[in-house]
């Protein structure tokens, strides 16, 4: 996976290269963009990570069900940042 966003990376960077030159502030905006953007991918991997545990040990089916509904919208959102 590391191997494909940096393969993406550098697609990007030559995408960019080709276009308009970017000023100091664009390439900051878009440094600040792609940082936030990578967190809240890997925050969202976290939960995913901690909800898939809690389904592993979990005996209730009430807590099973929401716990699939979780794990169902974080999935969502982590292919929305993808």
């Amino acid at each position: 996976m590391a191997k494909g966003w940096e393969s993406k990376s550098v697609e990007e960077q030559q995408s960019l290269a080709s276009q308009t030159p970017l000023t100091d502030e664009d390439r900051q905006r878009l440094s600040r963009e792609r940082a936030d953007k990578l967190r809240s991918l890997q925050a969202l991997n976290l939960s995913r990570a901690r909800v898939v545990q809690q389904l592993d040990r979990c005996t209730n089916d009430r807590y099973r069900e929401m716990l699939q509904t979780e794990l169902a919208h974080l999935d969502a959102e982590i292919q929305k940042l993808s």
